[in-house]
């Protein structure tokens, strides 16, 4: 597929460099035994900014079907991604008065995670997931489930049906849309006429701020911020108007949207956000221009470790088979030579092998019958989690280190 230079949003040319990472295998394609001998395609990892509605984004490499139709990330594996989800169901209830009359629709809904929180208070529930073989245990456990992708012809068939959602989530996804047009219509078109659309994103403005590099992956089209949002949303008849920064994923934003006719004004946190982008340069290009020399910085300070590490003869563990951490390992070119292998909580992942690095996943306790010097946590944003339900590698001396923004052992 050709690398596009048109932004996905609003076609204008994509001419300005975010960060140019080179070439990385899809960041979710995990590899069996078998396939460690083959040519694994990689694509270019090349960030860009559009010059007039200021969205970050990666061309479409792969096709949704390729990255999303049998998918290895399953959010029920944290604790604290289920304790954040449980926390806002039991919000949006009250906020929103939900009771057995109201339908939640949540849009890319993995296992059902956050809808069964709402089914436990007896609302009607609805998932979309494209991934069949994650909708297919959401089915099982019985959270009803459609499994598609979403956009305008889903949304239409649903409203056929007399499916309009009093609370719309979408946790987590609008960055993985490649037609984001198609995408926010559908929304648009689905969410009932005095509904609420809730949607949670990683905020741009942490990810240039804390270096956040590595979560510029093909899986992730877009880096968003409420300038971008707000433009995209307004052009489908949808107005943002509250907004809360949340700590999930290195930073985020759970925003807040209606239809034009009926959303509220814009809450004084949305008059805010709007003034911190600005002031942080959200809508002028030298700042995207700057941020490839810091991401450099970065890169060689995990380098630096890796190899001081070897030359000195310690032994480094990763812990988290996660997304980002295959940008990291990729883009600084991380193989078993540094790290001897990975963990992951998440059983469909053991066994199997990380893209590109090609290190082994194990289960978590496999870090404490090898016991290694240094454990490398991938998943910075589940820091505190890991290192909790890990300290006792501190027993033989062992230390977590983190890469980002740069590389440090923790104390």
């Amino acid at each position: 597929m050709s690398e596009a230079r048109q932004c996905r949003f609003c076609g204008s040319p994509l001419q300005q460099t975010f960060a140019d990472l080179g070439r990385t295998p899809l960041a979710n394609s995990y590899l069996r035994a078998e396939e460690l001998d083959r040519d694994e395609p990689t694509y270019p990892l090349h960030a860009r900014v559009c010059g007039e509605c200021f969205l970050v984004q990666l061309p479409e490499m792969a096709s949704p079907h390729e990255l999303f139709a049998d998918y290895a990330y399953y959010s029920s594996y944290s604790t604290s991604w289920l304790e954040h989800s449980k926390r806002f169901a039991e919000e949006a209830i009250e906020r929103f008065a939900l009771d057995e009359s109201s339908l939640v629709i949540v849009v890319a809904s993995n296992v059902g995670y956050l809808l069964r929180f709402f089914q436990e208070a007896s609302i009607p529930v609805l998932g979309i997931e494209p991934a069949a073989n994650i909708a297919a245990e959401a089915v099982a456990a019985g959270i009803p489930t459609e499994p598609e992708f979403f956009g305008v012809a889903l949304a239409q068939t649903l409203v056929s049906r007399g499916m309009r959602p009093d609370l719309l989530v979408g946790n987590n996804v609008l960055a993985h849309v490649p037609d984001l047009n198609d995408f926010v219509a559908g929304l648009a078109i689905l969410l009932a006429p005095h509904g609420t659309l809730a949607m949670e994103f990683p905020h741009l403005l942490n990810l240039i701020t804390e270096v956040q590099y590595d979560t510029i992956y093909h899986e992730h089209f877009s880096y968003l911020s409420l300038l971008s949002v707000e433009r995209v949303f307004a052009s489908h008849g949808l107005r943002v108007y509250d907004v809360e920064r949340i700590a999930t994923h290195g930073g985020s934003l759970r925003i807040f949207a209606g239809a034009n006719a009926t959303a509220p004004a814009a809450s004084s946190r949305v008059v805010e956000l709007r003034a911190r982008e600005d002031e942080a340069g959200l809508a002028d290009l030298p700042t995207y221009a700057q941020f490839a020399s810091v991401v450099e910085v970065a890169k060689t300070s995990l380098r630096r470790f890796l190899e001081e590490a070897k030359a000195a003869g310690k032994s480094v563990a990763a812990y988290g088979a996660a997304a980002k951490g295959n940008t990291l390992l990729n883009t600084v070119g991380a193989t078993t030579e540094h790290i001897e292998y990975v963990v992951d909580r998440n059983p469909h992942k053991q066994g199997l092998y990380l893209p590109g690095s090609h290190l082994p996943i194990h289960p978590p306790e496999h870090i404490f019958e090898t016991r290694p010097d240094y454990v490398l946590i991938l998943p910075w944003n589940l820091t505190d989690e890991i290192t909790s339900q890990m300290a006792d590698i501190r027993s033989w001396g062992g230390r977590f280190v983190i890469a980002i923004p740069e590389t440090r052992v923790l104390p």
